[in-house]
């Protein structure tokens, strides 16, 4: 049996991290979009311009991977309030402690890591 309040404080604390990096990687996202504007830069000619498209890019990307990880994380902190923390998505088995302690979000044990539609004894990398 998983320490259940020893993953809730983790995922809590990782639920704060990503709360926090969200404004700042909005005001990146501001910043670059303010000095793409108040430019005259032709992001296909100009050597400057494919370093702000790519910055921007950038960013937009981390900003979308920390949405998606926070959603992961308070989908964990709602397994736990039902009492399903730790328990495979797919195949209804305990998921092992040190999966747990890799990757705290995770509603799949290895066997099924790659999730619901993956390959059955297959992690993938992104989810393993």
């Amino acid at each position: 049996m998983v320490d259940v309040e020893k993953f809730r404080s983790l995922l809590q604390e990782e639920r704060r991290r990503k709360l926090a990096l969200l404004p700042a990687l909005g005001r990146d996202i501001s910043s670059v979009n303010a000095a793409r504007q108040d430019s005259n830069v032709d992001d296909e000619h100009d050597p400057e311009g494919a370093t702000i498209a790519f910055e921007l890019s950038q960013a937009s990307a981390l900003l979308e991977q920390s949405r998606q990880g926070l959603a992961q994380v308070e989908a964990a902190l709602e397994r736990i309030n039902a009492g399903t923390y730790g328990i495979c998505a797919v195949c209804g088995e305990p998921i092992a402690e040190g999966r747990l302690e890799a990757r705290p979000w995770t509603p799949y044990c290895i066997r099924h890591s790659a999730g619901p539609s993956g390959s059955a004894g297959r992690p993938s990398g992104p989810r393993a």
